[in-house]
C-alpha cells in the first residue's frame, strides 16, 4: 500500500535520474524510496517479490522533474527480498530492499 508520494523541494532540477536504495532497509512496517528525475515523464515503479512477481504497483503516472519520495507499507506482504524498479523515459533502475516483520 502507497502512503505518499510527496515532491522534495530543491534549489535546482537534477542533472541526472536517480533511484536510491530505500530507508530503513530492512523494514516494518513501511520504507521511504528517493528518486531523482531530471525531466518531466511518465514515471512507472513496480515491488517484485524474490522469484519475480510483481506484488505492487507504486507509481503509473506523469511526473514533474526533481527529487520525490514514495513512503510505502508493507500491509499484505510476507517477510522476505524484495526489489522494486523504476522507469521513466528510457532510464530503468532496480534496488533490492529486505522486509522484515
Amino acid at each position: 500500500m502507497v502512503t505518499s508520494v510527496e515532491d522534495v523541494p530543491t534549489e535546482m532540477i537534477p542533472q541526472d535520474y536517480a533511484l536510491e536504495q530505500n530507508y530503513p532497509n530492512p523494514f516494518n512496517p513501511s520504507t521511504t524510496i528517493k528518486f531523482s528525475l531530471k525531466e518531466a515523464g511518465h514515471v512507472n515503479m513496480t515491488i517484485y517479490n524474490a522469484i519475480g512477481e510483481k506484488v505492487m504497483e507504486v507509481i503509473d503516472g506523469q511526473m514533474n522533474a526533481g527529487r520525490h519520495d514514495v513512503t510505502i507499507r508493507s500491509d499484505g506482504l510476507t517477510s522476505g527480498l524484495y526489489f522494486y524498479r523504476i522507469q521513466v523515459n528510457g532510464f530503468s533502475s532496480v534496488k533490492k530492499m529486505i522486509l522484515m516483520k
